[in-house]
């Protein structure tokens, strides 16, 4: 589906957690919203890059040897292959721009797994 796309109305669709929503599609990748609280699982993507983009709230990504606060409006790329693991003391509600089929726990696997996300580009 082509067409404009109101991050807000997609946000308001859903209240749960660890479950991204695909909300376009474009050149093989997907654009996903998700909202999250607390930890994620430590995983890594083999073969995809991630990008965050945080568009209420905010959130640390932790890596092995370092963290980053990212605040709304900033976005971070984390490169595949590095392990990583979101954090957020409070729900925050993020962006994501991946390609399509990257499973939401990487290599880490587990119940938090999402292999058919919900698509809300689908009226």
């Amino acid at each position: 589906m082509s067409g404009k796309v109101s991050l807000a109305d997609a946000f308001a669709r859903f209240s749960d957690h660890w479950s991204p929503k695909i909300v376009g599609e474009l050149n093989g990748q997907h654009v996903k919203v998700v909202k999250f609280a607390g930890p994620f699982v430590w995983h890594a993507h083999e073969h995809e890059d991630e990008l965050f983009l945080v568009v209420r709230g905010a959130f640390t990504m932790e890596f092995r040897d370092r963290t980053v606060d990212l605040r709304e409006g900033e976005l971070l790329i984390v490169p595949r292959g590095v392990e990583h693991r979101p954090n957020a003391a409070e729900e925050v509600w993020v962006l994501l721009f991946e390609p399509a089929g990257t499973l939401n726990t990487g290599t880490a696997g587990g119940e938090r797994t999402v292999v058919n996300p919900e698509r809300l580009d689908q009226v």
